[in-house]
């Protein structure tokens, strides 16, 4: 299998240098140079273009979002943004996301060892998830098989496979929502599009700790819904959006007819955290019938067994198209096991969910 080549541009010759080591660890990728900043790197693509760049935002001579836009306008090569979660910073990485960038992660952790490996993980799989996005609408090749390096968790470890024994038809009606690669955006447009009498919406979006509540504070900005980062208990009701916090699981609960959610450490699922098979799987239990859930763009398999098991619940299941995604993995693997009840495209959900709920 051809390997994924990498050019890794950062000013700090020790996090170059940390970068390059743990892509290398990775069979499927290779790290074919660094540099120190934008305009070394353009020089080094005029020689090789790489499959992905990994970027860092703040550097000199040109800054990373400058460079981002130079390439994404000029000549669009799929970029993971690397940024230290500094508040400043994390702004500028959700800009990052608007002039493309494919993922945005937070620069890896090299303190502890379960750090290192989950930081290792996520680094791997953002480049690997980057490289098979699309770009300027181009078609993308199936995801390669996943290399199973290190032990892949289920949801099994955080919360076990069963219905809860109580009463839950009379509850309200929710809706559950997970993406990766490529769901910012089409989670933008949903919630924009929205009207404000929607059903409680609980989101899983795979984006790093400090992300997400930047990501929720522009959400509420631009929608008609109440959206916020989620913390531990929040009520969840109707025209209000929870979306889980970076490097945290989110479940749904229930007491009586009221939903909430619990916010909870643990390790990855299905290699990320928070996992979207984690909130489907609390919602089959929780909710069961009463659920709409949603699979959307993103690489992997996270959600697609949680999908499912909402099916086997007997609520609402629907996953992504693959003309709409970014990255057809996670909708085209809950499709393959049969999990969606219905497949549609972004701009058919808003109607399809109005009509249904209001």
């Amino acid at each position: 299998m051809k390997k994924i080549r990498v050019l890794v541009v950062d000013d700090s010759a020790v996090v170059r240098q940390s970068l390059s080591s743990i892509l290398e660890t990775d069979p499927q990728i290779e790290v074919m140079g660094t540099a120190a900043d934008p305009l070394i790197a353009v020089k080094k693509i005029m020689k090789e273009i790489p499959d992905v760049i990994t970027l860092d935002i703040e550097m000199p001579r040109m800054d990373g979002l400058t460079f981002l836009r130079k390439i994404m306008s000029q000549h669009p090569i799929p970029v993971v943004v690397i940024s230290s979660l500094t508040q400043e910073g994390t702004e500028v990485a959700m800009k990052a996301l608007e002039y493309g960038a494919s993922e945005i992660i937070g620069k890896p952790a090299m303190n502890a060892a379960q750090f290192f490996n989950d930081s290792k993980i996520i680094l791997c799989d953002a480049v690997k998830a980057a490289s098979q996005a699309k770009l300027s609408r181009l078609k993308i090749s199936n995801p390669p098989a996943a290399e199973i390096i290190i032990p892949k968790h289920t949801a099994d470890i955080i919360i076990e496979k069963g219905v809860t024994k109580t009463k839950i038809s009379d509850t309200e009606k929710i809706i559950v929502i997970g993406a990766s690669t490529g769901g910012t955006e089409a989670i933008r447009k949903i919630l924009n599009a929205m009207p404000p009498r929607m059903p409680g919406i609980a989101i899983v979006q795979h984006m790093p700790e400090g992300f997400t509540k930047s990501f929720a504070a522009s959400l509420n900005r631009s929608s008609k819904l109440e959206v916020k980062e989620a913390e531990n208990g929040d009520k969840l009701y109707q025209g209000r959006v929870l979306i889980a916090p970076g490097n945290f699981h989110m479940l749904l609960k229930r007491s009586g007819k009221e939903y909430s959610v619990e916010i909870k450490q643990g390790p990855l699922v299905n290699r990320h955290r928070p996992s979207v098979d984690v909130l489907f799987r609390s919602a089959s239990r929780y909710a069961g019938q009463n659920a709409t859930a949603i699979l959307m763009t993103g690489m992997g398999s996270d959600g697609a067994k949680g999908l499912l098991e909402l099916k086997e619940a007997k609520a609402e299941t629907i996953a992504q198209n693959k003309e709409t995604s970014v990255v057809f993995g996670m909708p085209r693997e809950a499709i393959k096991i049969g999990a969606a009840k219905k497949i549609m495209g972004v701009e058919e959900l808003v109607p399809y969910l109005a009509k249904k709920f209001l």
